[in-house]
């Protein structure tokens, strides 16, 4: 696409039975603010079915200037060929200059087939975004060499350039708390029943009990220094006290001591709820780079030097298994 036809940042609204997912409102915030840094508007595109101007009021709240929705019933459910081809038709329209994707199942499976087809390249679960006012590069920051360091990626010889980002990473916000312009436009799919190359027989959803640690204000999460297995206990205690949830760190989660779904860090989940009780973590860089971003972080460690300290507002040296019974007596007594 050619470098000089390209203009504005294209965010890519992914949507789940009709509900926007919240990564899709941090992405439009994250794209407002690159946006105005480099005096370009921010282009929303759902595609769905049965989708309707409040999905665009959404949109539009969360900063975005224009939204496109395309409904049809072939992209009632999400299928790679059918939202592949509508998003790169659309994209080959409207030629943006960057385009946004969250780095969620669909977004990782999407991404990558719309930069085949538009040869362009794609940087993937990005943590920072940023554009050069010089030159007008996107400058796209994420972990490599096992998370050791940062690499700013750039794409300046192609045009869009792409990236996905993790759910959590960017801060979404309300721009517009009454909009009276929708600016919205519905376009046509121009999908048929050739353009379909598998047929979904049966979508079988997992029931959970428990919320997404994503979801959690309060967190109590844990790694190798608890000892073993059973400590957990202590934390799930203090958790349930403070009304939060518990996590934990690769380590542990790679022993077995927890599902991977409660794993904080680069190859977990991205959070920041607003109390983050970081217990027995060292605070390897791959673990920070999922909670650093928390309001109020609590480190209990009895290395004193340990990276965690490096990043909490409150830090407690000492064994957390004796720390953490003692704290849960106290709230007792509260």
């Amino acid at each position: 696409m050619n470098i000089n036809d390209s203009k504005n940042i294209l965010v890519y609204v992914e949507q789940r039975e009709g509900k926007i997912q919240n990564v899709s409102f941090e992405l439009i915030s994250k794209a407002k603010e690159l946006a105005n840094k480099s005096k370009q508007d921010v282009i929303a595109f759902i595609p769905g079915c049965n989708l309707n101007d409040n999905h665009a009021k959404e949109c539009r709240q969360y900063g975005a200037t224009k939204v496109f929705i395309c409904n049809d019933e072939l992209l009632k459910n999400y299928a790679t060929e059918t939202y592949a081809k509508v998003t790169a038709d659309f994209v080959k329209k409207i030629k943006p200059e960057s385009m946004l994707f969250g780095a969620t199942t669909i977004g990782r499976d999407l991404a990558p087939r719309i930069s085949a087809r538009l040869h362009t390249g794609l940087t993937a679960d990005c943590t920072s975004l940023d554009i050069c006012e010089e030159t007008g590069n996107l400058l796209m920051t994420r972990p490599a060499f096992g998370g050791n360091i940062l690499a700013t990626i750039i794409c300046p010889d192609f045009r869009p350039q792409m990236t996905t980002v993790r759910p959590g990473v960017m801060v979404k916000h309300c721009y517009l708390e009454e909009i009276s312009d929708l600016n919205t436009e519905y376009i046509e799919s121009n999908l048929s029943t050739d353009d379909l190359n598998i047929e979904i027989l049966e979508i079988v959803k997992e029931k959970s009990v428990k919320k997404n640690i994503t979801e959690a204000n309060i967190l109590v999460s844990g790694g190798r220094g608890l000892g073993k297995k059973e400590n957990l206990e202590i934390l799930d205690t203090l958790a349930e006290k403070l009304g939060g949830m518990v996590s934990g760190s690769r380590a542990i989660v790679d022993a077995g001591w927890l599902e991977q779904r409660y794993q904080v860090g680069q190859t977990g989940q991205t959070v920041r709820p607003e109390v983050y009780f970081a217990c027995g973590i060292s605070g390897a860089i791959q673990h920070l780079a999922g909670m650093e971003e928390s309001e109020l972080i609590i480190a209990i460690n009895k290395n004193p030097t340990a990276p965690i300290f490096d990043v909490a507002d409150l830090g407690l040296v000492g064994d957390v298994n004796q720390i953490i019974p003692y704290l849960i007596e106290e709230l007792g007594n509260i």
